[in-house]
């Protein structure tokens, strides 16, 4: 038997080979033109685990045929990335107007420092880089670096993908197609791999291997048993790493003090990236509690920042203080909901002009036109406020904001109709 992953011996090859990221390498993919254009620019790859990150930067490189670096940001620093761009330098791709592509895969992982020495590399052309991330890079990757690249988001992989990438494995390995095996039921194996396309190829070769012969009728029955005997640790960049995030944000969600400064640990004692964890604090924060507890927003700001300067082990402290504080917090996911109603309500009715009384008026002629003309400022009026619409003719008297059943709310809920009226 090949030594080699499954998952490694079946990584594509060229464009066609790639399952999956159809909105990037598709016939009508963000990516596609760039790639036959021989127009490569610089880029982070930002998705999950197993959705073709390195295979992308491998793809690319292939069909362009340039040199091609790589980098692990785990076990790498300034030295080596200085060394690879010395070589990229070098490298017969710079005799035929080809940039060398430098792959860092968890560019995240990268300091400030790290990032910055490859600013120059990039700015003149020397390398086209292309990072991996499964982190929001706006967190992760530094303006600069950041503004110098194209981000592109992968998806995980859906039903359809990780069916094709069992069928490719079952016809094109040697190794596999030798055992004879049989897929009788896929939801156990498709649920363990969680979209991650390596996760599947190589817990399928694993659960051939524990067979131990030709002829594994593949089950869901024989999936969880399996999977019950060979437990899957948690992993900071796998299947667990986002359970446990889902488990923590909907006890805070669900008011549970207890539960949540347990998940809380969990995520903690795994090793888990502190700012990450204070991340999803800040999102929850305007999203499941928002209006209801103005200030949660403050607290859970704080506490990233507090996080980000102090570090472990002190700042599980600063955690607790917060996710304890979220969770005994009236809830309320109003603020939520009114951008997603304002979002789906431009999305419908389109670019709505501006109402003249809205508009600015610097120059004379607008103000001949009229803009500005019907705007009555709101402090010159008592409790500095104005009786005017201020929504498109079209849309006007539409409700986007409910006012949510809790203290705050209903305040804000008498103070709006003490102002408006019935509107």
């Amino acid at each position: 038997m090949n030594s080699t992953p499954l998952a490694e011996r079946l990584r594509p090859q060229n464009i066609e080979d790639l399952v999956g990221q159809g909105h990037l390498l598709g016939p009508n993919g963000a990516l596609t033109g760039h790639i036959l254009r021989d127009h490569i620019p610089s880029m982070i790859l930002w998705g999950p685990p197993g959705t073709g990150k390195t295979s992308i930067a491998q793809i690319i490189a292939q069909t362009t045929k340039r040199s091609f670096f790589a980098l692990s940001a785990i076990h790498s620093g300034v030295k080596e990335v200085r060394d690879v761009i010395d070589r990229a330098q070098k490298s017969p791709g710079l005799f035929t107007a080809k940039n060398p592509i430098l792959f860092i895969d968890e560019i995240h992982r990268f300091s400030k420092s790290q990032q910055d020495s490859l600013l120059q590399a990039v700015e003149k052309g020397t390398v086209t880089l292309i990072g991996a991330t499964t982190e929001n890079p706006s967190f992760e990757v530094n303006s600069a670096l950041l503004s110098r690249c194209q981000v592109y988001v992968l998806d995980t992989l859906g039903v359809a993908d990780l069916d094709a990438l069992v069928e490719r494995a079952l016809t094109q390995d040697t190794w596999l197609k030798n055992q004879q095996v049989v897929i009788k039921e896929k939801k156990s194996l498709y649920r363990a791999s969680s979209g991650d396309g390596r996760k599947l190829l190589n817990l399928l070769e694993l659960l051939v291997q524990s067979f131990g012969q030709p002829g594994l009728e593949l089950t869901d029955e024989y999936v969880s048993s399996q999977l019950k005997a060979m437990p899957l640790h948690y992993d900071k960049s796998g299947e667990q790493h986002y359970d446990i995030a889902s488990a923590l944000i909907k006890s805070i969600r669900g008011s549970d003090p207890n539960a949540s400064v347990y998940w809380l640990a969990r995520m903690i004692e795994s090793g888990e990236d502190l700012k990450f964890i204070a991340r999803r604090l800040v999102i929850l924060a305007a999203e499941d509690i928002g209006l209801a507890q103005p200030t949660a927003l403050v607290m859970a700001q704080t506490t990233f920042e507090a996080v980000t300067s102090i570090g472990y082990p002190e700042s599980r402290i600063i955690l607790s203080q917060c996710v304890l504080y979220l969770a005994t917090s009236p809830k309320s996911n109003s603020a939520y909901q009114a951008i997603n109603e304002a979002q789906e309500l431009v999305r419908k009715t389109g670019d709505l002009p501006v109402p003249l009384a809205l508009r600015n008026a610097p120059t004379k002629l607008m103000k001949e036109l009229g803009y500005g003309k019907e705007y009555h400022y709101a402090h010159n009026n008592p409790e500095s406020f104005a009786h005017m619409d201020f929504m498109p003719e079209e849309i006007k008297g539409t409700q986007l904001y409910t006012p949510r059943e809790n203290t705050k709310e209903q305040q804000i809920d008498q103070q709006m109709k003490k102002l408006w009226g019935s509107k």
